[in-house]
């Protein structure tokens, strides 16, 4: 094919995951930090705003 990339030999292969792998998954630690934050905060909102103003359970 035209657009193609030239073949590469799989040690090049096994090397460039290897360099991907190494740099980690940033970008998912962040992605799950931040939707862990909004449940927290939901969370806390709920509380404050909906058992808190309904008093203690007789």
């Amino acid at each position: 094919m035209f657009n193609s990339d030239p073949p590469t030999s799989p040690a090049a292969a096994d090397q460039a995951v290897e360099e991907v792998v190494a740099q980690g998954s940033s970008g998912a630690i962040v992605i799950a930090g931040i939707a862990t934050a909004c449940v927290v905060a939901m969370w806390f909102a709920f509380y404050l705003f909906v058992f808190l103003p309904r008093g203690s359970l007789q």
